[in-house]
């Protein structure tokens, strides 16, 4: 090995150890890098990858002085193959090696320059981001404690305030401890005297009975005869004072309860009426109908007729006909059946009678719909279909222009509400009340009158006796045994007789006024009549020379009395007479 070889060798080993060792620096800088907290802060994380690219561009330069080196490797054996270019080119290596580690040299002292440079860099940002962060960390314990300082201060006034209260409360528990101590002291020392006096009252009272009998020559037990004596006719004849006002206060708040509960019903139940009739109106497109109703030599209108039970008037009033029928069933099913054919133009006596099938059934159904209807208004469940059949007949029937069906719901509103404010069973009255009429549905099928048949009918389809019994006694064929009965009849009476449910005809509306002003007006005394509120109520000014107080009082009775066994009417008749004294004087 010559000289050159060895210099070669020795630049390549120096070279070596500065690559090394920058190395070995760079990785102990990465190190400490890697040990320190790594913030989320941008600028630190982007410092960091400049970092990371000077330790690649160090990999880098260390891997091109190990191609170096074995450049100079390769060029060392090629000197020593070539022995003839050894020292020129052991020259240009050795100028080439000198500058190479020069260049390696400066290399390294700038890299470990920038990296210590960085490192501080570093270092004093990453001091800086701690200290800001503990400055906030700092910021907000600090707040904190502020506020559970704060906290724990209201919660000592608070508990001051609780000990302050609690304490005003010992001391007034005390203090009335301390009263209570003195009241009852003072009630013993009561007591004491109340007991010393008792004695004294009692010997007093032994003292002052010996005297009083020695004065009234009777023993104790004597006049105690005599005084139970006395008091017991004094207690009769109190009693018998106390009895008579406690039944005279009886009738009357009777009276008045029973007022009030009849009013309170018939202000709450109110219904719509209809008239009672027997003729419809049917009118017509045009006059041009009737003929066509008529037919040919009249054979329409009679196969009309005789299908339809209904008699058919065709008068010269215009674009109308009248049906004319007393059973309102069969007059609506002749109504429901003429307006049929009219609308659909073909009359004849088969087709007649095909509408009349449909008209009836239709009427059929709408007199069941009608009968549920009511018995859910009403609120009466689990009835016999056939019942349910014959309330439905009740639609088209009238009692005075009452609706019979109309009649029986407002009936049994007014009986349960009757039965609500007496506390007695609802259901039953209600039932009662409404089924009451239901012999009206056959009144011309069945002999006998409607509150019998009606019972009969009851009795027939199950129902309870005392429903059968109260519908059976509401006209008194039957005297009422129940209070249903005695209801029945109350709410049957305010339903028909009270002012619009009912009408009559003219004529004998007027014949019945007339006769109530001649009965009063017959009576001696008496100067004018005058019958008022539509016959409800009659007044009577009499002559205050010829009647006085009691013969008024008499009068008013006789007139009501002949009322009653005169006349028919619906509800009650008020007389009233009026008698007065006038005094007249001139002021001259």
């Amino acid at each position: 090995m010559n000289a050159l070889d060895v210099v070669l060798l020795a630049a390549v080993l120096i070279l070596a150890v500065v690559v090394v060792a920058a190395v070995l620096f760079g990785v102990r800088a990465l190190r400490r890098m890697s040990a320190a907290p790594a913030p989320e802060d941008p600028a630190f994380i982007a410092e960091k990858d400049r970092q990371e690219q000077s330790l690649a561009a160090l990999r880098n330069a260390a891997d091109q002085a190990n191609s170096t080196i074995d450049v100079a490797k390769s060029a060392a054996a090629a000197a020593r193959t070539e022995a003839a270019a050894a020292n020129a080119e052991a020259k240009a290596a050795r100028a080439e090696a000198r500058r190479m580690l020069d260049d390696a040299r400066a290399e390294a002292d700038t890299v470990l320059e920038r990296a210590h440079k960085q490192a501080e860099i570093d270092a004093e940002q990453l001091r800086t981001a701690a200290r800001r962060s503990g400055e906030r960390e700092v910021a907000v314990l600090a707040a904190t404690t502020r506020e559970q300082a704060a906290e724990v201060e209201r919660r000592a006034a608070r508990m001051d305030e609780r000990e302050r209260l609690h304490t005003e409360e010992v001391e007034r528990f005390a203090e009335r401890e301390r009263q209570l101590t003195a009241a009852s002291a003072a009630l013993a020392a009561r007591e004491s005297a109340l007991t010393q006096r008792e004695a004294e009252l009692a010997e007093s009272e032994e003292r002052r009975r010996r005297e009083l009998e020695r004065v009234a020559g009777l023993t104790a037990d004597a006049a105690r005869l005599e005084l139970v004596e006395a008091i017991e006719t004094s207690a009769k004849r109190e009693a018998a004072l106390l009895v008579r006002d406690i039944e005279a206060d009886a009738r009357n708040t009777a009276e008045q309860r029973a007022r009030h509960i009849v009013v309170d019903a018939i202000q709450r139940v109110a219904s719509e009426q209809t008239a009672e009739s027997v003729v419809s109106v049917l009118h017509l497109p045009g006059d041009e109908m009737k003929g066509r109703i008529i037919g040919r030599e009249g054979r329409n209108i009679r196969a009309f007729e005789s299908v339809t039970g209904v008699n058919l008037i065709i008068d010269d009033t215009p674009e109308a006909v009248l049906l004319s029928c007393f059973d309102p069933v069969r007059r609506e099913v002749g109504r429901l059946t003429l307006e049929k054919l009219v609308l659909d133009g073909r009359i004849h006596p088969h087709r007649i009678e095909e509408v009349y099938d449909l008209a009836r059934q239709e009427v059929e159904a709408l007199c069941l719909r009608a009968a549920e209807d009511a018995l859910v208004e009403v609120g009466i469940t689990e009835i016999h279909p056939e019942l349910v059949t014959l309330l439905g007949r009740l639609r088209y029937r009238t009692s005075y222009g009452q609706n019979v069906l109309k009649h029986l719901v407002e009936t049994a509103h007014i009986a349960g509400i009757m039965a609500a404010e007496l506390r007695l069973d609802v259901p039953t009255i209600k039932r009662s009340a409404f089924l009451h009429d239901i012999g009206k549905a056959l009144t011309h099928e069945v002999e006998g009158s409607h509150a019998i048949i009606g019972a009969d009918l009851a009795r027939k389809y199950g129902e309870h006796e005392d429903v059968v019994h109260a519908i059976e006694a509401h006209h008194n064929e039957v005297p009422p045994q129940t209070i249903e009965a005695v209801l029945t009849q109350a709410s049957d009476a305010c339903s028909g007789g009270r002012p619009g449910a009912r009408r009559e005809s003219l004529e004998a509306y007027v014949k019945r006024l007339e006769r109530i002003e001649e009965i009063a007006a017959g009576k001696l005394g008496v100067d004018k009549v005058f019958a008022m509120q539509a016959g409800r109520e009659i007044r009577v000014m009499v002559k205050p020379d010829d009647v006085d107080d009691i013969g008024a009082a008499v009068l008013a009775r006789d007139v009501a009395k002949q009322i009653e066994e005169e006349l028919t009417y619906p509800g009650q008749i008020r007389v009233t007479v009026v008698r007065e004294s006038r005094v007249t004087e001139i002021a001259r």
